[in-house]
């Protein structure tokens, strides 16, 4: 009950504020005070515009907002979203380019569970679209999950990309990004073993913590400081009762929202205060550089209390999948049963969150498999988002792994189950 007192307060002051900023908006652009211009009323109908957009952002999800697509022919073609699989805790969807012939790439983009939306890869998924058919994980809000669904932990999510990948085929190239690619890692070798013909055609890990210890970050000192009690008493609450998943232990996404403020607040603060001068001036617009930003960045989900409480012990602490030693469902994973799916890593130099080494680390457990089916790339001069949707990845990465996918693309001949013996 206390758990979930403080999730209801939590939401509690969020709704305050979005109320207080739609009042100060609404008594700042009052029309009788027009009569006597004054430049105070003004900034406080353009604070109350920017924080009550700000906190009604934290619980809606937002949309994809992808309408169509330049063909080969130079039309535009409508985008549709398809569900393809749908699970209690995420959804295969795919992005049906309707009066298109199929592409020969089949992409799937493994989004990340860590407070976001899927919709934080929609550059991503846009920069992609044109030159192949994309499919994307779509993780749900765990406070909208009844608890009769049940846990969903590291091993539900690892089980959950392996049926993802066997409803695709064996001509899927998968792309990981960020937290989701030691698990994406290991549901490829789960795949290698119990079913080879579903595995993906390549795989590309793109600044993923595979080894956290390779090079230590501010997220992976923390996990090393802070032990599994006191991450369950400080960060993990239960659903308040405005929600379906009322009951559930969650991370609270808006937990995890003031983490992420919180590593460059003062970058934060001076946004919104350049905004709100913005708004004041009649500068800003609806779908200006700021708003076009924060309303993805605010929008925020909540993961399952187990999850979170996993990936923390046994991904960050226990280095499972670094000392390929990684369990599921009771069976230990064997990365080196991965002997023909080429595998590629993609790092940033400035990358603070899954610094350069990490990600890397992949190649090594890939011990089954051929130096000419391994790749890295290591992006100079970029962090963290840029390497999967900045100015990064549009200009050089991106064109580098549509070249790996179609250096791995076309006939397989699946190794023999001798063959992946004598490779282990």
């Amino acid at each position: 009950m206390r758990f979930m007192a403080s999730y209801d307060w939590m939401e509690t002051v969020r709704n305050t504020n979005q109320w207080l900023g739609a009042s100060a908006q609404a008594l700042g652009s009052y029309p009788a005070f027009a009569l006597v211009p004054n430049p105070g009323l003004q900034w406080l109908a353009a604070w109350g515009e920017v924080t009550e957009r700000s906190f009604a952002r934290m619980v809606t999800k937002p949309d994809w907002n992808i309408q169509s697509v330049v063909g080969e022919d130079g039309r535009d073609h409508l985008v549709e979203v398809v569900t393809e699989v749908s699970k209690p805790f995420g959804d295969l969807i795919r992005f049906k380019i309707q009066s298109r012939k199929e592409m020969p790439r089949k992409v799937l983009i493994v989004a990340p569970m860590s407070g976001h939306y899927a919709t934080l890869l929609r550059s991503t998924v846009v920069s992609l679209l044109p030159d192949c058919e994309v499919y994307i994980t779509d993780w749900h809000n765990a406070r909208d999950i009844p608890v009769s669904e049940g846990k969903f932990d590291v091993e539900d999510y690892t089980l959950y990309l392996v049926d993802f990948m066997k409803h695709m085929g064996p001509q899927t190239h998968v792309i990981a990004v960020c937290q989701p690619a030691p698990l994406t890692l290991a549901a490829t070798a789960y795949l290698a073993e119990d079913d080879p013909a579903a595995q993906p055609r390549s795989l590309t890990l793109i600044g993923g913590p595979i080894d956290p210890d390779a090079t230590p970050t501010e997220v992976t000192d923390f996990g090393n400081r802070v032990t599994m009690g006191q991450l369950e008493q400080s960060m993990i609450q239960r659903v308040g009762f405005k929600y379906k998943g009322a009951g559930r232990k969650v991370y609270p996404g808006l937990l995890q929202l003031s983490s992420f403020i919180g590593m460059n607040s003062e970058k934060h603060s001076q946004a919104f205060t350049d905004q709100i001068s913005r708004v004041a001036k009649g500068e800003a617009s609806e779908h200006d550089k700021h708003n076009k930003f924060y309303d993805e960045y605010l929008a925020v989900m909540d993961m399952t209390a187990e999850f979170y409480l996993s990936t923390v012990e046994r991904i960050f602490k226990g280095l499972e999948i670094a000392k390929n030693e990684f369990v599921v469902a009771g069976r230990k994973v064997d990365i080196g049963a991965i002997t023909d799916v080429a595998v590629k890593t993609v790092e940033g130099s400035e990358d603070d969150i899954s610094a350069p080494g990490q990600c890397v680390a992949a190649l090594a457990l890939c011990t089954g498999l051929p130096d000419t089916m391994k790749a890295s790339h290591l992006e100079q001069g970029a962090g963290h988002y840029g390497i999967f949707a900045g100015r990064s990845w549009r200009t050089n990465i991106r064109p580098l792994v549509l070249d790996f996918i179609d250096q791995n693309s076309g006939p397989r001949v699946v190794a023999s189950k001798d063959t992946k013996q004598k490779a282990g």
